[in-house]
C-alpha cells in the first residue's frame, strides 16, 4: 500500500506532535511491505517541517486555511496535492475529502466537552471537522477507552473505533542535569510539580490541595503551563515557570518530589507516563494502581494524595517504573500498522 500521513501538527510542541513525529519516524521503519508519503499544511514553519523530515510534502497552507477548504467548504481532494494513494491518516485539525479510504486519530473531546472555553475558531474546526470524519472515516483510533466512550455518546460506530494507548516522551536523566535545570529557572527548594492551567487540568483545587498539604514543609510547588490568559496570580510558595520545552520538562520531572496531575478529565494523560519514566511518584485522578489515586473534585482527597506520595516515595516510583514499560512508541506504530492492513485486506 501507499500510505499517506497527515504530520502538520509536528511543530507546535504538544502531544499531537509528539504523536504525529513518532508515527512518521517508526513506521516507515519498521514495515517494509509499504511506502510512506509524509505531507503536512505550513505556512510559516515550512522550513522547520523540512528541517524534520527532508521528503515530506509540505504546502503553503495555514491552519485556518486548512480549516476553510477541508473543514467547512470540504473541497480540494488531497491527492490533488499528494498523487494517487491506498490509504490516508489525517490529523486532529483538518480532513480533506477523498476518494481513496481514511483513519484518523482524535485523542480527546476536549474541544467539544468545554466548549465554553475553547476559542470559537478552535471549537468551530473540530466540529466541523469530526462531522466528516463520522461520516467518511474508515478507522477511528483512539489512545483510551475513555475517549471512545466520549466517541460513542457522540454518536459513533463502535464498530470502527480502535484503542491504542500512546507512550510517554520523556525519560529520568541525572543529577546534574537536574541541577543545572534547577538553577536555570532560579528553583532553591524542594519542590512537587503540576502540569497544564486549562480549566480541565483542576489546577485550582491542586493548588489548594498544595497549601493543605505543605504545613511544616519547606517545599513549593512548580506549574509548568502558560498562565496568559488564566485567571491565576503570583501567591506564596507556587512557581508559574510557563511554557516549558521537553529538554528542560524531563529533569524538571527528575527532580520534583512528586507530579500532581489531578485533571477532570483527559482523553489518555501522557504527563502521568511522563512522571512514571521520570522515576517521580504521580499523584492523579485516573492512573490504575501504580499512582495515589485521588477524587479531582475533592481538594482534601488531593492533599490526602500529596502526602501519600511524599511519605513513601520509593514504593510508587517502583510501581510507576514497572507500569510505563507496558507503554512504547514502536508498541503504538505496531498497532496503527495492525489498524491500516485491517482496511487494505
Amino acid at each position: 500500500m501507499r500510505i499517506a500521513i497527515d504530520i502538520s501538527q509536528i511543530v507546535y510542541g504538544t502531544g499531537v506532535s509528539h504523536y504525529r513525529r513518532h508515527l512518521a519516524e517508526i513506521l516507515p521503519r519498521i514495515d517494509g511491505s509499504n511506502e510512506y508519503v509524509l505531507f503536512a499544511g505550513a505556512f510559516r514553519r515550512k522550513k522547520e517541517m523540512l528541517t524534520a523530515f527532508p521528503k515530506a510534502k509540505v504546502f503553503p497552507i495555514p491552519p485556518v486555511v486548512a480549516d476553510i477548504v477541508w473543514n467547512k467548504l470540504h473541497i480540494l481532494p488531497i491527492e490533488k496535492l499528494i498523487g494517487e494513494v491506498d490509504l490516508i491518516h489525517t490529523s486532529d485539525w483538518a480532513e480533506p475529502p477523498s476518494r481513496f479510504p481514511k483513519v484518523t486519530t482524535v485523542h480527546d473531546l476536549i474541544p467539544l466537552k468545554f466548549p465554553r472555553i475553547i476559542p470559537k475558531v478552535i471549537l468551530s474546526a473540530h466540529r466541523d471537522r469530526m462531522k466528516w470524519v463520522a461520516r467518511e472515516a474508515r478507522r477511528v483510533i483512539v489512545p483510551s477507552e475513555n475517549t471512545k466512550k466520549d466517541l460513542v455518546e457522540f454518536g459513533f460506530d463502535p464498530s470502527i473505533i480502535r484503542v491504542i494507548p500512546e507512550a510517554s516522551n520523556l525519560g529520568k536523566v541525572n543529577d546534574q542535569d537536574v541541577q543545572n535545570v534547577k538553577r536555570r529557572y532560579q528553583i532553591r527548594n524542594d519542590y512537587i510539580i503540576s502540569i497544564g492551567t486549562k480549566s480541565w487540568k483542576n489546577l485550582d483545587r491542586i493548588i489548594s490541595a498544595f497549601h493543605l498539604s505543605k504545613s511544616g514543609k519547606n517545599l513549593k510547588l512548580i506549574v509548568v503551563g502558560e498562565r496568559k490568559g488564566t485567571h491565576f496570580e503570583d501567591e506564596r510558595g507556587v512557581r508559574f515557570l510557563g511554557h516549558v520545552p521537553d529538554g528542560d520538562l524531563s529533569p524538571l520531572l527528575t527532580g520534583a518530589k512528586a507530579l500532581v496531575f489531578a485533571s477532570l478529565y483527559e482523553g489518555f494523560g501522557v504527563p502521568i507516563l511522563d512522571g512514571f519514566a521520570c522515576g517521580v511518584p504521580v499523584v492523579t485522578s485516573n492512573a490504575g494502581s501504580a499512582a495515589v489515586l485521588v477524587d479531582p473534585y475533592n481538594v482534601n482527597s488531593i492533599a490526602e494524595g500529596i502526602e501519600k506520595a511524599l511519605s513513601a516515595p520509593k514504593t510508587y516510583i517502583s510501581l510507576g517504573s514497572k507500569r510505563v514499560k507496558a507503554f512504547s512508541w514502536e508498541k503504538t506504530a505496531r498497532e496503527t500498522l495492525n489498524v491500516y492492513k485491517e482496511i487494505g485486506e
